[in-house]
């Protein structure tokens, strides 16, 4: 076999193979011999049949398989050892490359272009300055978090007069009424109806239920209540979607009870609630561990915005990259034929953005000898499980249940990748803040909000 590479702007490859006879002859054979033992062909008996036979029915097929086998692995091998960094996919050349007779014994010659990434060096160190923006966990934050678990554990009480401020909770019952203002025979009753007046979207509807109490009959219009939104006259007037779409009548609302919402006090229970019985066991404590939280999370949002703008700041470094556009253009088109030209017309550039950063990434990981282990993806997932708890307010849940819902996470296969890219990011970041000046700048969370959503 003889293997030849041209590259004469650097990024254009030109890979030309040639295969001998004796390159693939002892794997056809081999695997002929195979078909023989397997073979059933009529007046033969299993593993009699003619070699000269099962060549004439097989021989040209085997042979393309196991010709394109070996391509394949070699083609790998000597990019491998030679250290090409090869951009997606070997592509025939369409010029030089001739139609190949497998009926014909060899030689046979194949001609490839090799997309090789540009030549560059990414380096950060002292001498580079980049922004960190720390986030301040100011009090209002920390009483948000104190009044969102407050709430959470809250409760209803049953009041006697309806309030609009307080976001009291109706319940009562409903009738239908006719065009004369009587009950209709026959007409939708629902009892039990739970409603909140405060979600009513029109003010003169939702006005008509002000002063309400318990044994108050007030009478109103779901469809001039709803005027928008069927699917809750639906579920009001446990109907179908069609009935109400024509529904036009007026109903009475007997009030049976009002119930008022009441937030938790900021008490032992409340502390127990959040963070586990005798945890913290003073509102001071109970502030501070929720602050504590808060600043981890911010602080992986901070880190988030330092690797943007570690990307912004050596995209800048290293300038214009010249790539080999229309092969990868091709490669592009070929692995999205049913997207189209089009597909690949509107979404190049962006794709090379993307493969410019990646190149840049990998320069800095190796430069770091970052390597993620099982450890680190676990970390990685356990953390995830973590925050998502956090969103519900779950600020302390058992080891055990954050390493079940890791563990289940990593049998995704389709969670991998996104782990381990996840695991190499926070390598790279703890690994970069060390090594690079930071620009250190205090911030309000609504003020890095802003600048994100800016973005």
């Amino acid at each position: 076999m003889n293997i030849s590479f041209e590259n004469p702007d650097k990024v254009n490859g030109l890979l030309t193979l040639t295969i001998e006879k004796e390159d693939y002859e002892k794997d056809v054979e081999k695997q002929l011999k195979d078909y023989r033992k397997k073979a059933n062909m009529p007046g033969f008996r299993p593993g009699m049949v003619p070699m000269g036979l099962i060549k004439r029915q097989y021989g040209e097929a085997v042979k393309v398989d196991v010709v394109n086998k070996l391509l394949g692995e070699k083609i790998y091998e000597y990019v491998r050892e030679n250290k090409i960094q090869m951009l997606g996919e070997p592509m025939p050349n369409e010029e030089k490359q001739k139609p190949v007779d497998f009926k014909a014994d060899g030689p046979y010659e194949f001609v490839f272009d090799i997309a090789v990434a540009p030549e560059f060096k990414a380096e950060l160190g002292e001498a580079d300055t980049i922004d960190y923006y720390d986030i301040e966990v100011s009090d209002e934050i920390v009483n948000r978090q104190v009044d969102m678990f407050a709430s959470r554990a809250g409760h209803y009480d049953k009041v006697d007069d309806y309030d609009p401020t307080k976001n009291d909770m109706l319940k009562g019952d409903l009738r239908e009424l006719g065009a004369d203002g009587n009950a209709k025979e026959g007409g939708i009753v629902v009892e039990g109806a739970v409603l909140m007046p405060e979600y009513i979207k029109v003010e003169d509807q939702k006005k008509l239920f002000d002063g309400a109490k318990v044994g108050s009959v007030v009478t109103f219009n779901p469809k001039k209540a709803y005027p928008d939104n069927d699917a809750e006259i639906t579920s009001l007037l446990k109907i179908d979607k069609q009935k109400a779409a024509e529904l036009e009548s007026d109903f009475t609302y007997l009030v049976t009870e009002v119930q008022r919402f009441v937030k938790a006090e900021v008490n032992q229970e409340l502390f127990d609630g959040v963070f586990g019985k005798d945890t913290v066991k003073s509102e001071e404590e109970f502030r501070q561990k929720i602050a504590d939280g808060i600043k981890a999370q911010l602080e992986a949002d901070s880190d988030y915005k330092f690797l943007q703008d570690v990307r912004k700041y050596m995209e800048d470094k290293v300038g214009e990259l010249q790539f080999p556009d229309a092969l990868l253009k091709r490669i592009m088109l070929n692995n999205n034929k049913e997207r189209g030209q089009q597909f690949v017309d509107d979404n190049y550039e962006a794709s090379i953005k993307e493969l410019k950063w990646h190149l840049i990434e990998e320069q800095l990981v190796e430069a770091n000898a970052i390597k993620v282990e099982d450890a680190d993806i676990k970390d990685v997932a356990k953390e995830m499980t973590r925050m998502q708890f956090a969103q519900y307010g779950m600020g302390s849940v058992p080891e055990e249940y954050i390493e079940k819902y890791a563990d289940d996470m990593l049998k995704e296969r389709k969670n991998i990748d996104n782990l381990v890219n996840r695991a190499v990011d926070v390598k790279l970041i703890a690994a970069l803040k060390g090594k690079v000046k930071l620009n250190r700048k205090g911030i309000s969370l609504d003020d890095f909000n802003k600048m994100m959503q800016e973005k």
